[in-house]
């Protein structure tokens, strides 16, 4: 019996997790994972140092009598400072990994659609997708900016603003989606808005896998992790829900 589509998520990502963990994608998963690692240690050492004076920059401020309310608001800036931070850090690991993830992603591709055995591995191949990898990377950038922008701005308002917590995370959530899945539709040459449509027609699955990638990497140093496993669960989710078949496998 096939899953719900709200619980496809957390299945994909699980598949996507044993995958990276075999012998024969390993190696596939150890570049990503080292420029991973060494962006993160430098990112959150800059924003423990920088982390207080972003609450207090987004923090509303009050008028004496309503001083009180700072206890309640602050851990709702905390949250919301958290959240842009966490999404801001993960975007820029996507980028500079980019060429990484979608050369892994390729490769997880031919194992789920039954290859008869693990693609050699070849840095002229690698070195090949990092124009278009890094193209569509810029495309997703250009996506993400403007409702960015607009979501910063709702932050300033007061009042207002106590809706930018919970309009942060649902995008947050949209864009895990977004960021992941498209690595397989660039391989397989689905153009940026072939894509989102798509994405919107398997709007609760994608949601879903985008709610437990972004729940995953929210977990300190499990999240360097969650990564690659992210990129292999998404590739699975485009096999399983494109239905067997319905795509060819792009030539490199």
């Amino acid at each position: 019996m096939p899953a719900a589509p709200v619980l496809s998520g957390p299945q994909y990502l699980r598949e996507g997790l044993k995958l990276v963990l075999s012998p024969g994608l390993r190696l596939f998963v150890l570049l990503p994972l080292t420029v991973n690692l060494i962006l993160f240690a430098t990112l959150i050492g800059f924003a423990v140092q920088q982390f207080g004076g972003w609450v207090d920059a987004f923090m509303p401020s009050l008028p004496s009598w309503l001083s009180f309310l700072e206890y309640v608001l602050w851990p709702l800036f905390v949250v919301l400072v958290l959240l842009m931070v966490f999404f801001s850090f993960t975007l820029l690991a996507n980028i500079i990994a980019a060429p990484f993830n979608g050369f892994l992603a390729e490769k997880v591709e031919v194992v789920v659609r039954g290859g008869d055995h693990f693609p050699p591995f070849s840095w002229a191949e690698l070195m090949a997708m990092v124009p278009r990898t890094l193209g569509r990377e810029a495309r997703k950038l250009a996506y993400f900016l403007p409702r960015a922008v607009a979501l910063l701005i709702l932050s300033f308002i007061p009042v207002v603003n106590l809706l930018a917590a919970p309009l942060w995370l649902l995008f947050g959530v949209w864009m895990m989606a977004v960021q992941y899945i498209d690595y397989p539709a660039d391989n397989n040459k689905m153009s940026w808005q072939d894509m989102l449509a798509w994405l919107r027609e398997k709007r609760w699955q994608s949601l879903s896998f985008g709610g437990i990638t972004y729940a995953a990497l929210l977990i300190p140093l499990v999240n360097v992790f969650i990564m690659p496993a992210a990129v292999a669960g998404a590739t699975v989710f485009w096999v399983r829900e494109r239905g067997e078949g319905a795509v060819t496998k792009a030539q490199p």
